[in-house]
């Protein structure tokens, strides 16, 4: 039987039951004919809303709302309206929140206990006649799908090991579908097609299904997807790659240039992510995965290992690679035109040798006209030097694969103008020879050698500038030396010559003469100064004249030698001079004979007058002379006078007066001591030239002149005397108890001898004696003394004339001189 069929009838059966409450109702039954009877399903979703539609009746009269549940044949009132108002059954809850508009039942917040069958029966009017209406609704609640759950039975297995994800959800109306997604960075979303409903198995994992796994599960209500879930699988580490920057590779690996930064990176596919360790040539150098260097050398050429470790699997791989440092050559390429096939042809060299690889060098005329040939290093060219115009220019390319762009070297080949200059000189006091060639200049620089007088090549060749030494040697005076100049540009050779020359020497006068006293200058002139000849000045007595000599003076001016004598002398200055030149292939000499003159013998003097003074301090002299001759002046001399012994004939004359106007004939002399006896001379001078020494003489005192000095001395002396004897007569008479036999004494041969008379004069002279010894011991000369001094003179110190017959005149007594009676008489008082 069919099940809806058989449904159907139940719905039928029930309605027949229900129709008896509204026949009964209007008092009359409605035939069965003029029932409608509709039915429908409805779909809700649960917590929503739903409309349940009682047909399309626009103003029904009664409705009525009943419920059968699912698996029961009782329906249940739900709702009720007249028309008017509605009323809900309370039981209705449990369906949900139920409002009925019109006929219209809505029910919200639907709850899963309103599936079943929803029956509204509706009574209207139509055409004036009333109808029953019959509607039967299914209700079907739908529930929405809740959020997966996803789960994995190993997050992070090992590549190759089996994974399982199942994906679940708590509720939603069948029938329920899955999807499933992965996710990642690089990819985004991958759809999983392999999955099977909520399970994805993984039977081998590997890298590619490393991600972020989600599961969406959907019905006919919504769909809902699962939180990420991250896959991740341990593998590596793989075999390393190492990438190197700059990026350059020659046949043996990568290669670098001195100087750059290299940056080595190495990557090793691994999970989790690998450790690196760089070896170089077997010695740990860094950890990580770049290895930077920042200025590479040379020295760090070798082979570079990347060792990648995977620490969770304790698994490693490695892998290394040849760096080749490339370095250039230090400075720059050089161009050297050079000289070749004995001047005739011209050599360009071009030079820059070392770094690695080589450099390649070519020489080009220019940029455009490229010569093929090539070298590394260092490369010849060679060209006929009659082919090559004066001024030209040649360049030398370098290429390397350390430089940008090639280097350049440029050269121009030119002849320098003029001729070579050559010069000799002598170094090292004469002891050596140089000669010197110049000829600056020219590309490349002229070539230059010497040759002497035999044609013989001396020393090396040079370039611009040739020096050759040789010891002196006086064979060489006269010789001729020539230097050769060479240049691949010049078809022949160009020379100068130097010939050696020994000095040469003239004086200004061969004779001089002049008179002692006066300056004199002797002249020398050197010719040519050749070889830088020195010029020396030889004295009368053959010894060579220093600079710092007192009494000569030199002086150069020029090419003139001068020697200054300064007052000269006669006979010690006269002489020959010499001046003599010497360089380092000869000498030579030239004479002054010089003649220093006496002046003529000045006439003689005598002394007329020497008498001294008041106070024998001074002396008054006069003189005259006698005889011709010239003279300039005068010259008094004096020393002590004494008697003639051997130890005082050595006494010298000391000057006193010098410089005496010649028109002069006295002079008065000072500063002499009054106690001492002088000796005076005088004598005439011409010049340097003195006359012989006039008489020796002694100053004779003035007329009437006593002797105040020594009759001082004995008035003192007496005075002393008295008043000492006073004193001890005094102490004696205060002390004649204490010395009775000294005061007996005293007093009584003072009293016999009280008086003495004294009266002849050598009585006198007796009694000024003590006198006359106190004077002397005072200083001050007697008489007697005097003129003993004065008659022993020795005939030495009259020197220069016969012995003067005037003798020092002798005092004649005077009245102060007479004898002089004196009483003294003394008296003493006990």
């Amino acid at each position: 039987m069919d099940y809806g069929l058989a449904r159907n009838v139940q719905f039928r059966s029930l309605l027949k039951i229900i129709y008896i409450l509204p026949t009964v109702a209007y008092g009359q039954l409605l035939p069965l004919e003029d029932t409608k009877y509709e039915e429908q399903v409805v779909k809700g979703v649960r917590d929503r809303s739903v409309l349940l539609a009682c047909g399309d009746v626009v103003s029904p009269m009664i409705v009525f709302w009943s419920f059968t549940r699912q698996g029961s044949l009782i329906p249940r009132a739900v709702a009720i309206s007249n028309g008017l108002d509605s009323k809900v059954e309370k039981s209705s809850v449990v369906l949900g929140d139920v409002t009925l508009r019109n006929s219209t039942l809505e029910i919200e917040n639907l709850k899963k206990a309103a599936e079943g069958h929803f029956m509204c029966q509706v009574m209207y009017e139509e055409e004036g006649e009333i109808k029953v209406a019959y509607y039967y609704i299914e209700l079907i609640v739908l529930v929405p799908v809740s959020k997966p759950f996803l789960q994995m039975n190993d997050s992070t297995p090992v590549e190759d090991m089996p994974v399982l994800m199942v994906c679940t959800v708590k509720e939603g109306t069948p029938p329920v579908e899955f999807s499933w997604q992965r996710y990642t960075n690089r990819d985004g979303v991958i759809p999983i097609t392999e999955a099977v409903g909520g399970f994805l198995n993984l039977t081998s994992t590997n890298r590619t299904h490393m991600g972020w796994y989600t599961c969406t599960a959907h019905n006919e209500v919504n769909s809902q997807t699962s939180d990420q879930m991250y896959l991740d699988v341990i593998y590596g580490p793989d075999e390393p790659v190492i990438s190197v920057e700059p990026f350059a590779v020659n046949q043996h690996g990568f290669l670098a240039n001195e100087q750059e930064e290299v940056i080595m990176t190495c990557l090793a596919l691994s999970n989790p992510p690998s450790h690196y360790i760089w070896f170089y040539n077997s010695s740990q150098v860094h950890s990580g995965q770049k290895y930077v260097i920042p200025r590479i050398l040379r020295t760090q050429t070798g082979i570079y290992t990347c060792l990648a470790q995977n620490l969770h699997l304790n698994t490693r791989t490695q892998t290394a690679i040849i760096l080749t440092v490339y370095y250039l050559p230090q400075g720059k390429p050089s161009c050297i035109p050079l000289p070749a096939a004995n001047f005739r042809d011209l050599a360009l060299h071009c030079l820059w040798q070392g770094g690695f690889p080589p450099v390649r060098l070519q020489w080009v005329k220019s940029r455009k006209e490229a010569n093929h040939m090539a070298t590394y290093s260092n490369i010849t060219q060679i060209y006929r030097g009659m082919d090559i115009h004066n001024g030209t220019s040649y360049t030398c390319l370098a290429s390397h694969p350390a430089l940008k762009k090639d280097a350049v070297c440029r050269t121009s080949v030119w002849v320098p103008g003029g001729s070579p200059s050559c010069s000799a000189v002598a170094t090292k006091k004469n002891e050596f020879l140089m000669l010197t060639c110049d000829w600056a200049g020219g590309e490349p620089r002229v070539t230059l050698w010497w040759r002497d007088w035999r044609d013989h090549v001396l020393g090396g060749l040079k370039q611009s500038h040739n020096i050759f030494v040789m010891k002196s040697n006086t064979t060489l005076g006269g010789k001729e030396f020539t230097c050769m100049a060479a240049h691949p540009l010049r078809a022949k050779a160009a020379k100068c010559h130097v010939r050696l020359e020994p000095p040469r020497l003239v004086v200004e006068r061969s004779k001089v003469s002049l008179f002692e006293g006066n300056g004199v200058q002797l002249a020398c002139h050197l010719l040519t100064a050749y070889l830088g000849s020195e010029v020396f000045w030889y004295n009368n007595k053959n010894q060579v004249i220093r600079s710092d000599a007192k009494k000569y003076r030199l002086q150069k001016e020029t090419a003139w030698f001068n020697l200054t004598l300064q007052d000269t002398e006669w006979m010690k200055d006269s002489g020959i001079y010499r001046c003599t030149a010497i360089n380092a292939v000869g000498n030579a000499s030239a004479f002054v004979n010089l003649q220093v003159k006496k002046y003529p013998t000045p006439p003689n003097v005598t002394i007329s007058k020497l008498m001294y003074m008041r106070h024998r301090t001074e002396v008054e002299l006069e003189w005259q002379t006698q005889g011709s001759g010239n003279l300039t002046g005068f010259v008094v001399q004096r020393r002590e006078a004494k008697k003639a012994t051997k130890k005082q004939l050595d006494i010298s004359w000391e000057i006193v007066a010098s410089d005496i106007d010649p028109d002069i004939r006295d002079q008065k002399l000072g500063g002499l001591d009054p106690a001492m006896v002088y000796a005076f001379r005088i004598l005439a001078v011409n010049h340097r030239t003195t006359g012989h020494p006039s008489e020796v003489k002694t100053p004779a005192d003035p007329p009437f002149n006593a002797y105040p000095a020594v009759i001082g001395a004995a008035v003192a002396g007496m005075i002393v005397a008295t008043i000492t004897s006073l004193l001890v007569f005094q102490y004696i008479v205060r002390n004649r108890e204490n010395n009775p036999r000294l005061h007996d004494l005293l007093f009584r041969m003072a009293g016999a001898e009280a008086r003495e008379h004294i009266s002849t004069p050598e009585d006198a002279e007796t009694a000024v004696r003590p006198d006359v010894e106190a004077s002397e011991q005072v200083g001050e000369p007697s008489t007697a003394a005097s003129g003993e001094t004065l008659a022993e003179l020795s005939p030495e110190d009259t020197t220069g004339g016969p012995e003067d017959p005037e003798a020092a005149p002798t005092p004649k007594p005077t009245a102060v001189d007479d004898p002089v009676n004196v009483t003294i008489t003394v008296t003493a008082t006990p």
